[in-house]
């Protein structure tokens, strides 16, 4: 089981639901529920887009990093 908990912390703290994001990310809320339950690992393209619309680092999102450091702007 793959185990994302900063994913769903960001989701809630952005007040989005589970069908909101989805959309955002162009999957479906079934899709993207098992993602975030950890029953399928994310795509890679995916977290991507998500450390993008959060403003945090891929190692914050994922886990292996504490500190949110934002993206530098390109």
């Amino acid at each position: 089981m793959y185990q994302y908990p900063r994913i769903r912390e960001m989701r809630k703290k952005y007040r989005l639901t589970q069908r909101e994001l989805a959309e955002m990310i162009d999957t479906s809320q079934k899709q993207y529920s098992k993602y975030e339950i950890g029953v399928q690992e994310f795509p890679l393209h995916l977290a991507i887009q998500l450390a993008k619309l959060f403003h945090v680092s891929l190692d914050y999102l994922v886990g292996l990093a504490d500190e949110p450091t934002p993206l530098s702007p390109k």
